[in-house]
């Protein structure tokens, strides 16, 4: 062990997370309808495969594409030789017009800008690294997607500093929130080098406002600070209020001749909207030229082979395609998120109102025995382990309440999802009442001084947690 760098012994990852534990849990005991019927269901994996017909479809349509061939002709050797890391500049383009065709092309964007990296998991660490150096910080609003520990901090030294979102208005980000994870950064002797937001958010599933993303902009204009603007999700977007990008509010708000204009990066993929997350192509788009020209020689670290890059381009420049595949993934995922709330809601369980995402931020508060994080991941555990269900509790996203759990449902079946919410509906009816009537006996039994010393050993709770943090 002496013989290894820091980086390699150091516990800094995130891999004791319970987001990534419930995801060793299910590899241990994986649901299979003939194999494994009672097997662990994975809702902890943010993956879009309903529409993976129509992708296969077109390759079935496109041979050439598939068999890397131009007009017929091989260009496999093309391809396989070395290639400048800056990218095929036919995939740049194709991807820039469909980030803009995704907006709804309300804004477009330019290939120049444009940085391919491997996922956006690389894009993130990417802009890390161009953007703060060692002990520097960046505001995350809570609650966030629990990879972030991983991406922005573990290679990089970089801090992140919650900005603490709350249940009474929907997780918003507000003014307030935003000032008070800025001192606490100041009290903490960090520099506060930027903000970084996920729109829509994981694993809120809502979107930004145009007010919020005023407010950002503002925000960062004030202290002089940049914004990352993490929008993988932007084509998941299946319901009112539609996706406003935070390139279409700069523009709206003429910043691009100030320095604001510059400060302002987005991150994207086609991970999510696509539902390729294998093929690991991720982009950073940036007005800076130096942060494009930096991030364009870091890039060489995590590359997107020729192969994949020419395939989507082809993909990607078939206008009629596209425009069918948003479209119908869009009304899939709807139908889908519509399953799984129903689902809930008649096993007495709400979710926070989306309109985006994979995914649902769930209620489960009132399942709790007490109303602390021990509570929460006594919950959780009898979810994976008795009922069957991989589920991210919301301490794992950094939610300052306990009782909430992000729950996935793009990533299976329709039977699945259904014989997911039968377990649910039978867990909360067998438990419910016990937990109902623990609660009542606990509110009848307790008199003002042992609420005062609750609350005191609830604080005392949540401060050291977030000393771990």
């Amino acid at each position: 062990m002496k013989l290894l760098s820091e980086k390699a012994t150091c516990n800094s990852h995130g891999q004791d997370s319970s987001y990534f534990l419930g995801w060793q849990e299910y590899e241990k005991n994986p649901y299979d309808e003939i194999q494994n019927p009672k097997g662990i269901i994975q809702m902890g994996l943010a993956e879009n495969q309903l529409s993976f017909d129509l992708l296969e479809s077109w390759l079935a349509q496109n041979p050439d594409a598939a068999g890397f061939k131009r007009n017929g002709e091989s260009i496999f050797r093309e391809l396989a030789l070395f290639q400048d890391y800056h990218g095929l500049p036919a995939f740049k383009n194709a991807m820039t017009k469909f980030m803009s065709e995704i907006r709804g092309n309300k804004v477009s964007f330019d290939s120049n800008k444009l940085v391919l990296t491997a996922g956006a998991t690389s894009a993130n660490e990417t802009l890390m690294f161009c953007l703060a150096n060692q002990g520097d910080a960046f505001l995350l609003p809570t609650p966030y997607y629990p990879g972030f520990d991983r991406d922005l901090k573990w290679r990089t030294g970089a801090e992140i500093v919650p900005i603490h979102c709350s249940s009474s208005n929907g997780f918003r980000i507000t003014e307030s929130a935003l000032e008070e994870a800025y001192l606490d950064a100041k009290k903490r002797n960090l520099k506060v080098k930027g903000v970084l937001v996920t729109n829509p958010s994981n694993p809120l599933g809502t979107t930004l406002t145009r007010n919020e993303l005023e407010l950002l902009l503002t925000f960062i204009d004030e202290k002089g600070i940049h914004l990352i603007s993490d929008e993988i999700y932007s084509g998941t977007v299946f319901n009112s209020p539609g996706f406003v990008s935070v390139m279409e509010v700069l523009i709206e708000k003429n910043y691009m001749k100030t320095e604001v204009w510059e400060r302002v990066h987005i991150v994207y993929s086609l991970s999510k909207d696509l539902g390729l997350p294998g093929f690991r192509i991720g982009a950073i788009y940036s007005n800076d030229e130096m942060v494009v020209s930096a991030a364009t020689k870091m890039s060489s670290f995590g590359l997107v082979s020729s192969q994949t890059q020419y395939l989507l381009s082809c993909m990607l420049s078939d206008k009629k395609f596209t425009k069918k595949y948003i479209s119908e993934n869009q009304k899939r995922l709807k139908k889908r998120h519509a399953m799984l709330v129903k689902g809930l809601k008649n096993a007495g369980i709400n979710c926070l109102e989306s309109n985006a995402g994979l995914f649902c931020w769930v209620d489960m508060r009132h399942l709790l025995s007490s109303n602390n994080f021990d509570a929460e991941m006594d919950l959780w555990k009898k979810i994976v382990y008795d009922v069957g269900l991989n589920i991210s509790p919301g301490s794992s996203c950094h939610c300052t309440e306990p009782g909430w759990f992000r729950a996935c449902f793009a990533n299976m079946s329709e039977d699945t999802l259904n014989l997911a919410m039968r377990r649910m509906k039978d867990f909360v009816e067998s438990t419910a009442p016990n937990a109902i009537n623990h609660q009542n006996q606990q509110q009848s039994n307790a008199n003002s001084k042992k609420k005062s010393f609750s609350k005191w050993v609830f604080r005392l709770s949540f401060n050291d947690r977030q000393r771990e943090r």
